[in-house]
């Protein structure tokens, strides 16, 4: 049987952000990704498409992923999307306080989830995946053999540990049960850092040196600190 799920990858913006379309072909519903630095460019692709947006969901609060100032530059994101299109946003909820923060987003506008909570669009079960690390309330997001991964795992690499919230020990965690899904499963990174936008964990495993790495005291190492 033919697959309902519906998925694009979009780059936006100067620091080589992914955003995606999520969903159903079958209904033409999708949730976006991430949505951060050209809201008018994404709503004019969901309508070339036929798309109709039911969501948005947040693998994390930094701004050039969800919108808000940083380096003293103000980056298009949630509350531009909502001003436009107003959509339920899909946060975990160890992240939900520092999106409002970021975005100036309502609780009204959230939904604040947990780990392997799943929502349907259309035919498409998503799982949301808690993976800290990164930040508190880091999380991708499986639908059938797609992982799309935020900050989380890159492809050849995985995100920054030394910025604040983030935990170096989580992070060695997160990847490691990342690891446990299928070989076959294709991985949709949050940025476009290496020389292909996307991989497979079965490539990852082999190739990638975050995710070769078994031992906590390894990774200690490898990060450059001693840990507690």
């Amino acid at each position: 049987m033919e697959s309902d799920l519906y998925l694009e990858q979009l780059e936006c913006g100067p620091m080589m952000n992914f955003v995606y379309l999520v969903g159903s072909r079958s209904t033409r519903e999708v949730a976006l990704v991430d949505p951060a630095w050209s809201m008018e460019g994404l709503l004019e692709r969901l309508d070339e498409r036929d798309l109709n947006l039911v969501a948005a969901f947040v693998t994390h609060y930094h701004p050039d992923h969800v919108g808000g100032e940083i380096m003293g530059h103000q980056v298009e994101g949630l509350s531009d999307l909502m001003e436009r299109r107003a959509v339920p946003v899909y946060v975990h909820r160890g992240e939900a306080d520092g999106l409002r923060r970021v975005t100036g987003l309502s609780e009204s506008d959230l939904r604040r989830v947990d780990s392997d909570d799943t929502l349907r669009i259309g035919e498409t079960e998503i799982r949301f995946l808690h993976t800290p690390g990164h930040t508190p309330g880091s999380q991708c997001f499986l639908a059938e053999n797609a992982l799309v991964s935020g900050d989380t795992l890159f492809v050849r690499g995985c995100g920054r540990v030394d910025l604040p919230g983030a935990d170096p020990d989580q992070m060695f965690e997160s990847l490691r049960r990342l690891a446990t899904l299928p070989d076959e499963t294709v991985l949709y990174p949050g940025h476009n850092y290496a020389e292909v936008p996307t991989s497979t964990i079965a490539g990852e495993k082999q190739m990638n040196p975050y995710l070769r790495i078994e031992s906590l005291e390894t990774w200690r190492q490898m990060m450059g600190y001693a840990g507690t």
